[in-house]
């Protein structure tokens, strides 16, 4: 009977019970919800722009979008790298199960709350949204302090960062600064270009020297540590300038010197030598979209040639999203013991992305009805590469590891 079963024995029951593959290590669930997170909210974005149905809120639709694909679509990616990377740095074991569903938990009901259909108070729903990073800062602080880097523990400021830039926009919404979302906005893409300019700085060389050198063939040259310090130097002093003074000849002027540090730094690990392993070019590629975001930054900021959601979208939907992609299909690979080898479903997702990107950029350019187009394109090949990418890669994140190992 269930009533005389002996607790403890239930409890051992329970403690010997299996974990959920889902929850067996954070790129799995984070890597699955960042790509379905892309599609749906690119979707929702089109079907608000072609029906304008937006209900009366503080939380304007133009706003709620930049949002989203931020703190929803971004930040999903980046808690799964993380959650992954943070271990292999430092030796320790990676957060999973119970806790790990949990934080998947806070991650989904941020993506509810800010709704304005669901109806919430706005202070609730801020309270709801703004728990996840602070969440994944503890679960990956005791690994990252541990280990004693400093470069590892400045990760856990970066995150601080995104918090006070969701905060912004909470606060604006809230009726309680003006401009938040501005702030909020600058401050997140800041950020996030200097996550990808140190990670991006670590994986694409020594992953770009590991093919060549196994191929016979030249390995990049050796980082110029000058040349690592002003590209991260500039890219950081790129924060609190577009924070005092946005847009202005300052601002301009750092855009301009990070564009050419960037494309220095990515000169000299030579993308043209990749071009035949298509896991390597598209890291390279999205890459490349920082320099070119930031050159036309630059242009928007001195000259004012340039419209600002030309260099916005290069740094978002180009850089971000191409190096996100280009990651998750890595690392799905490599941390469920497969070969690093892309399907031609993953290459065409790349080349997708790639073309939403361009047509998104170059869409304000465009007159009349071209210029619609080339948003509906933009939009329509999005969508097509995430449903690709989940296409290829639900099974795998879903499935157990191809080398029968845990994890």
């Amino acid at each position: 009977m269930l009533n005389s079963a002996n607790p403890q024995s239930v409890t051992g029951e329970a403690e010997r019970r299996p974990t959920p593959l889902i929850f067996a290590y954070g790129f799995r669930p984070f890597f699955l919800l960042s790509g379905a997170a892309a599609a749906a909210l690119l979707t929702g974005w089109i079907a608000i722009l072609t029906t304008g149905t937006w209900p009366d809120t503080p939380v304007g639709a133009s706003a709620w979008h930049a949002h989203e694909m931020l703190f929803g679509f971004v930040s999903a990616a980046i808690a799964g790298f993380l959650l992954t990377a943070v271990p292999s740095w430092t030796g320790t074991t990676a957060l999973s199960g119970r806790p790990l569903a949990l934080l998947v938990g806070l991650w989904l009901a941020g993506r509810v709350a800010v709704l304005p259909f669901t109806g919430l108070p706005l202070a609730v729903a801020a309270a709801i949204d703004l728990a996840f990073y602070p969440a994944l800062g503890v679960a990956l602080a005791r690994p990252l302090v541990a280990a004693g880097k400093l470069r590892n523990t400045a990760f856990l400021a970066l995150l601080a960062l995104l918090t006070l830039a969701n905060l912004c926009f909470h606060l604006d919404w809230l009726g309680v600064v003006e401009d938040g979302v501005g702030h909020g906005e600058s401050l997140a893409i800041g950020v996030v270009l200097m996550m990808i300019a140190v990670i991006g700085g670590r994986i694409v060389p020594a992953f770009t020297r590991n093919a060549l050198v196994a191929r016979g063939r030249t390995a990049p040259a050796n980082p110029l540590p000058w040349l690592e310090k002003a590209t991260l130097l500039s890219t950081l002093l790129m924060i609190p300038a577009d924070l005092a003074l946005p847009e202005s000849v300052v601002a301009g002027l750092l855009a301009l010197i990070a564009a050419a540090a960037h494309g220095t730094r990515l000169a000299r690990w030579q993308p043209l030598k990749t071009l035949d392993q298509p896991i390597l070019w598209v890291l390279h590629l999205g890459y490349a979209w920082i320099p070119v975001a930031l050159a036309l930054k630059a242009g928007h900021a001195l000259g004012g040639v340039v419209p600002e959601s030309a260099w916005i979208h290069a740094m978002t939907a180009g850089a971000f999203s191409t190096m996100i992609v280009a990651v998750m299909t890595r690392a799905s690979l490599g941390h469920t013991g497969r070969p690093l080898l892309v399907s031609r479903a993953t290459v065409a997702a790349y080349v997708l992305l790639t073309a939403a990107a361009l047509l998104r950029v170059l869409a304000p350019e465009l007159p009349g009805q071209l210029h619609w187009n080339a948003l509906q394109g933009a939009g329509t090949a999005w969508i097509a590469a995430f449903a690709l990418y989940l296409v290829a890669y639900v099974p795998i994140l879903l499935g157990p590891r191809a080398d029968g190992r845990p994890g």
